[in-house]
């Protein structure tokens, strides 16, 4: 089976690579052709396999296990500013309930639990709070590196840019999931109160607890959205093309953790089958869905962006041409690649010269061995006496 090709590097793209938003590009989604989209679906569908995504699903599962109590500590202490961090993370764990599976979700309510109960939660929101962040942006790290393959570009930021990027991506993530779950509690009452002051009473209520859902997905929406738009190694164009890919994600992932959940409480025997561990093993499985449905997600962004360039006429058949963030770290690697191979060849060149040499003083002994050999058989006498009768 045919391997997919290495992706170019970033330092080749940024001199070939066009604008994010060449006006050459259609301008939104409307302006894609038919022919495009249905090249688009195909292409998603096919480079989610060829990108290995289930397998980068579950190494992202692994990051996000080690990130998820650190991601957990730094959420309660950022709700600890408004006061209600036990009852928005309640709140919180009744939406994650109704989606996903109850064993998944008792693993982890009681640590929740215990984080909101602790006096040391306001605390932490100084000291702790960023300790948690540098572990959260473990996860965060590990799906740029994903993206970059989705993205067919290599990593060229420094250290300390890629770590400062992805320490404000968990930043800036958690402070909408913060606000999220604080909106979810607080804004009843505040809903209320302005009811009241507004004369309509507990009506702003009611028509408040129906509007504020479509505000939920769409926070939801953005956070993935900047997971798409900022982790990866390249110029994104403008971050409404990510809503499209956010979306599917976001739909993807409720309707399968639905159907996981159903599957887990109907049809499974996960306890019986691993005892105490079920519960891992279910939540393990839901996280992993939720990371393929993120890849998936991804996928589509990138091909829907291959599907622009090719309408605009730029060549991205065989490589996405968008220009990376920086070719700095891309740079120091080729130059070590670069001196690897000079090193590799000097050292071929070296002992191909040592064998020739070998192989010169093997023929000669062979030679000397096999007129050695001739005379002590009496045949270099024999073809001498030969020689001379001729000659008379």
């Amino acid at each position: 089976m045919a391997t997919k090709e290495a992706p170019e590097t970033s330092t080749a793209k940024a001199g070939s690579a066009p604008a994010p938003d060449d006006p050459r590009k259609p301008d939104s989604p409307t302006d894609v052709d038919k022919p495009s989209w249905k090249y688009i679906a195909r292409k998603t569908l096919r480079e989610f396999t060829a990108d290995q995504c289930p397998d980068l699903a579950a190494g992202l599962t692994y990051y996000a296990i080690f990130s998820m109590f650190p991601a957990l500590l730094a959420l309660v202490s950022l709700l600890g500013i408004f006061g209600q961090a036990e009852k928005t993370t309640a709140a919180l764990l009744e939406i994650v309930q109704g989606i996903a599976p109850g064993q998944a979700v008792e693993m982890i309510r009681e640590p929740i639990q215990e984080l909101t109960t602790s006096p040391a939660a306001g605390f932490t929101l100084v000291i702790g709070l960023l300790t948690a962040l540098w572990s959260a942006s473990g996860y965060v790290t590990a799906f740029g590196r994903a993206m970059n393959r989705i993205y067919e570009i290599d990593e060229g930021r420094g250290f300390v840019k890629l770590r400062g990027t992805m320490l404000a991506v968990t930043l800036i993530s958690l402070i909408i999931v913060a606000l999220l779950a604080a909106m979810l509690v607080i804004s009843g009452p505040v809903a209320e109160a302005v009811g009241n002051v507004m004369g309509l009473g507990g009506a702003f209520l009611t028509v408040w607890n129906i509007a504020k859902w479509p505000a939920i997905v769409a926070l939801v929406i953005v956070v993935i959205a900047i997971l798409y738009y900022a982790t990866p190694n390249v110029r994104q164009p403008k971050i409404r093309w990510m809503s499209l890919g956010s979306l599917i994600a976001l739909l993807i992932f409720v309707l399968a953790s639905v159907g996981f959940g159903f599957y887990v409480g109907n049809f499974s025997n996960y306890n019986k089958t691993y005892g105490a561990i079920g519960g891992v093993i279910v939540m393990l499985l839901w996280l992993w869905i939720l990371n393929m449905s993120l890849l998936f997600g991804a996928e589509f962004d990138a091909e829907m962006e291959r599907g622009r360039q090719l309408q605009a006429g730029i060549e991205a058949e065989d490589t996405l041409q968008l220009p990376p963030r920086d070719t700095k770290k891309s740079d120091k690697l080729q130059e070590k690649e670069e001196e690897d191979i000079r090193l590799g060849r000097e050292l071929r060149e070296k002992y191909s010269g040592k064998a020739n040499g070998h192989e010169g003083k093997d023929q000669d002994g062979s030679d000397r061995h096999n007129r050695d050999a001739d005379r002590r058989n009496g045949h270099g006498g024999a073809t001498a006496r030969e020689g001379n009768g001729n000659s008379r």
